[in-house]
């Protein structure tokens, strides 16, 4: 800091308005208990019903740690159901008691910081990793991955599609700029056809019992189990405000891959095929198969600012 500059430090708001209101966040935000009720004390160990009466008054049929209690779990059921619904995948791999104690961990455990629940699960594949009782489970973690890409896919940006005048200058020393909203994915298990499954069940409206359609998933979830890990290499892009999975050759995904990462095309290709056993005369017509999948999917953009 040089000499007669003095150091601004951030406003901290310690009106009595503000003081309240984080008082009643810490009260609202407090983990709920396994039958769903307030807890009798918070984390300082104060009980909650002096707590409540410290701020809310009572009426004439609620009790102030009763009112406080209102929304206390309705916080929770919020995060639970919001929870729930990011992660269908996950719940059916684990089975629903498993689902239940692990989000309940979680989110105790990470708690949400964000305005918006659209966050709530972007720790969690690092909070599996370190837990050992699940950190092993290479099906939970590609499920894990791949629902919250889907996610990240669908709120990311789009830019402007590049040009096909652009396209046509492409050389060897071209460089190319990807999608936002396109995320590549090296799985262990076909847990794309598992969740595109597990998505259509849970928005049918034609199941004979909510039963057999379990005994489906579970069903289901066995048999992806059952088969042994091999990699499969997936995108995950976005159109028309939809998500959509698709697989991709070990070549297509190391060429994308170095693309991304800011490689030229002919530095990009010669990684793609190192390890290829594709025969050198077959690789022109695949590059060009591919290429324009590319191109017509919109994968390749203008490096400038996004549109959306």
């Amino acid at each position: 800091m040089s000499a007669g500059v003095e150091e601004k430090k951030p406003h901290v708001d310690h009106s009595p308005l503000m003081e309240l209101q984080r008082r009643m966040a810490r009260a609202v935000m407090q983990p709920i208990t396994r039958d769903e009720k307030m807890r009798q004390r918070n984390a300082d160990g104060v009980p909650m019903e002096q707590e409540a009466a410290a701020f809310i008054k009572p009426n004439d049929r609620l009790s102030s740690f009763e009112r406080l209690e209102i929304y206390n779990r309705q916080y929770w059921f919020r995060l639970f159901t919001s929870f729930e619904e990011d992660f269908p995948g996950v719940q059916a791999v684990v089975g629903k008691k498993k689902f239940e104690a692990l989000m309940r961990a979680y989110l105790a455990n990470c708690p949400s910081t964000s305005f918006s629940l659209r966050n709530l699960g972007s720790k969690l594949e690092a909070w599996l990793r370190s837990h050992k009782e699940w950190a092993g489970q290479l099906l939970l973690l590609d499920m894990v991955r791949l629902e919250w890409t889907h996610i990240e896919s669908f709120d990311a940006a789009e830019r402007q599609r590049l040009s096909p005048e652009s396209l046509a200058k492409v050389g060897p020393a071209s460089t190319f700029t990807l999608q936002p909203y396109l995320f590549l994915l090296e799985l262990s298990y076909p847990v794309d056809d598992l969740l595109v499954a597990v998505r259509n069940e849970s928005g049918s409206s034609d199941t004979s019992s909510n039963n057999a359609t379990v005994a489906r998933r579970n069903q289901r979830v066995r048999q992806v189990a059952a088969v042994p890990a091999q990699k499969i290499f997936l995108a995950v892009h976005r159109m028309e405000n939809s998500i959509y999975y698709k697989r991709l050759a070990a070549e297509e995904y190391g060429v994308l891959q170095a693309l991304k990462a800011g490689a030229t095309l002919e530095q990009a290709i010669e990684r793609g095929f190192k390890k290829s056993g594709m025969h050198e005369a077959e690789r022109g017509d695949f590059l060009h198969t591919v290429f324009a999948t590319w191109a017509m999917l919109g994968w390749f953009c203008e490096s400038g600012e996004s549109e959306a």
